[in-house]
């Protein structure tokens, strides 16, 4: 097994975790009609605030794991726990970014692209696209039921995430 197999699990779960998020926040903000600068700062600081936490999580974990494996006198999965972390971190970072991405660029580069939301969906199933991808190796399933249910549960999250987003909103603002 090489070191990417033996961390492809924790890429896979990372990257997943990081687009959703990512794309959550995204998706939650246009749909409370904010700024596309708000959108690029709650974004950044999901970003790195909770990678952050999901690699120390999943460090945590995997050290919690080993001494249960030792307690019993097993043997444990041959995983470094930092590796564990840094992968989950690495994987969140890099393919959660997708989402917020064509803000970044607009925001800095002052584009004035039209249909940002739009191309951040399509980012973003890209991304899930090619999560799901690596996930048909960790599950050994045909690659586009792998894509499919990938795509199909980042579309759910986005949308429970827009229309929360839309719904505050509304509350909030006609109060």
């Amino acid at each position: 097994m090489s070191r990417f197999e033996k961390y492809l699990a924790e890429i896979v779960y990372g990257g997943i975790d990081g687009i959703v998020t990512t794309f959550a926040v995204v998706a939650a903000s246009v749909g409370a009609n904010l700024s596309s600068a708000v959108v690029v700062i709650l974004g950044l600081a999901n970003l790195l605030a909770d990678g952050f936490s999901m690699g120390v999580s999943a460090y945590l974990a995997e050290k919690s794991e080993k001494a249960i494996a030792k307690k019993k006198g097993e043997e444990d999965d041959g995983k470094d726990s930092v590796k564990v972390g840094v992968a989950t971190f690495s994987s969140f970072i890099v393919v959660g970014f997708a989402p917020v991405l064509i803000y970044v660029v607009d925001e800095f580069l002052n584009l004035e692209i039209d249909n940002l939301f739009l191309w951040s969906s399509i980012l973003a199933a890209i991304a899930f696209a090619g999560v799901g991808w690596l996930k048909s190796y960790v599950a050994e399933e045909p690659k586009w039921r792998a894509i499919a249910e990938t795509l199909v549960l980042g579309a759910i999250a986005a949308g429970v995430a827009y229309f929360a987003g839309d719904l505050l909103e509304q509350l909030i603002l006609s109060n």
